[in-house]
C-alpha cells in the first residue's frame, strides 16, 4: 500500500508540479504526517523531491525531472482518460486503481488531455428511477477481472440456487448491472442480474475464457432477442406523420423499427398503416395512449372500443372545464 501510495504521490507532483501537504493529503486520503513520510522515501530511493517554505510553497520535483510512460500520444490518452467512468467503476471497487491510471496519463501529458472528460461524461441510468448498486457488484467484479471462478447463490423464483460460474464479464445498462458467465455444469454462457444475487464469493481457482468470446457481441445477441421474445402479439395501426416520426422515441425501439419497415405508402392525408409488434394488448393500451391523436387503432376490435372509451372520458374531462 505504502509503495502504490509513494508512486501515486509522485504522479500527482509530476501532473500538478506543486501541491501543499494539505492538498496531497486530501487527494490521497491520508494524513500530512504520512505524506511528510512518503516525501522522505522518496527523497531516499533518490526522487528529487522538495519543499518550497512560505504561504506559496510546497512540495514539487525538481525541474526537468520526469517519469516517463511510453507510447500514448494525445489522442490515445483522451480516450483512455474517458474510459476511467468514475461512478461504475466506483461501484465496482476499482477506483483507486482508476485514478492511478489516470495519474499516469497525465504526468506523461500533463494537463491537456483531461479536455475529454472536461467534455464527455456518461450518465448510466434512465430518468426518474435510481440505481442503487447492488451489494455485491464487489466481490463479482473482483472475480471478474481476476478471472477465477466464482460460487454465487441467486434467486429464482421462490427458489435460491447456486452454481459455479465463470464470470466472463460486467455489463451496465441503463442503470442495473448484469453478470454475463457460464455455469461450470453447463454450456454457454448466460445472463445474471447481479442484484439478485444472495451470495457470490470469488475462488482461487481460476478459469479458461471460451476462446473468441466478444461480450460486447453476446450481450448485443441477448439484449434483442429478449426484446423479440417479449413482443409475442401485433396490432394494426394508423400512424400520422408526427405519430411516425414520434414512434421510435416514445416505443420500444425494435418494436418501433419493426412497425415502420412495414408500413405501405402513405394516404392523401399522409398517414401510413403499420403492424406493430407489442407484448400484450394491455402494455399495446398504455403505449398508444401515449401517441395521443397522432395513432389510430385499426386491430384487434375490443382494444379499439377501450381505447375509443378513453378518447371519450379524456373529451369529456376537457369539455366540462371550458
Amino acid at each position: 500500500m505504502r509503495a502504490a501510495r509513494a508512486i501515486s504521490l509522485l504522479l500527482l507532483l509530476q501532473a500538478r508540479r506543486t501541491m501543499t501537504g494539505a492538498e496531497l493529503a486530501a487527494e490521497l486520503e491520508v494524513s500530512e504526517r504520512t505524506v511528510q513520510r512518503d516525501v522522505l522515501a522518496l527523497a531516499e530511493a533518490g526522487v528529487p523531491v522538495y519543499a518550497d517554505r512560505g504561504r506559496a510553497g510546497g512540495y514539487r520535483l525538481l525541474d526537468g525531472y520526469r517519469t516517463r510512460l511510453t507510447g500514448l500520444d494525445r489522442a490515445e490518452a483522451e480516450v483512455l482518460l474517458l474510459a476511467g467512468l468514475p461512478g461504475p467503476l466506483g461501484d465496482m471497487g476499482l477506483d483507486a486503481p482508476a485514478l492511478a491510471a489516470r495519474l499516469k496519463v497525465l504526468s506523461e501529458l500533463g494537463e491537456a488531455p483531461a479536455s475529454g472528460v472536461r467534455r464527455f461524461h456518461l450518465d448510466a441510468p434512465g430518468w426518474f428511477r435510481d440505481a442503487p448498486v447492488p451489494p455485491l457488484l464487489t466481490e463479482v467484479s473482483r472475480a471478474v477481472w481476476g478471472e477465477r471462478l466464482l460460487r454465487a447463490r441467486y434467486r429464482r423464483g421462490a427458489d435460491t440456487v447456486e452454481r459455479t460460474l465463470r464470470p466472463y464479464g460486467l455489463v451496465l445498462k441503463a442503470g442495473a448491472w448484469y453478470l454475463v458467465a457460464r455455469p461450470e455444469d453447463a454450456d454457454g454462457a448466460r445472463v445474471y442480474r447481479v442484484d439478485r444475487l444472495v451470495g457470490a464469493e470469488p475462488l482461487d481457482r481460476p478459469f479458461a475464457r471460451e476462446e473468441g468470446f466478444d461480450l460486447a457481441a453476446f450481450w448485443a445477441a441477448k439484449a434483442e432477442e429478449f426484446a423479440r421474445s417479449l413482443l409475442r402479439e401485433s396490432v394494426l395501426v394508423r400512424l400520422s406523420p408526427l405519430g411516425a416520426e414520434r414512434l421510435p422515441h416514445l416505443l420500444e425501439p425494435l418494436a418501433a423499427r419493426q412497425a415502420l419497415a412495414t408500413a405501405g405508402e402513405p394516404d392523401g392525408e399522409g398517414w401510413v398503416t403499420v403492424r406493430l409488434p407489442v407484448e400484450s394488448a394491455e402494455v399495446a393500451y398504455d403505449e398508444l395512449l401515449r401517441l395521443g391523436p397522432e395513432a389510430e387503432l385499426l386491430e384487434p376490435p375490443a382494444l379499439r372500443r377501450r381505447l375509443a372509451r378513453a378518447a371519450a372520458r379524456t373529451a369529456a374531462r376537457y369539455g366540462a372545464q371550458r
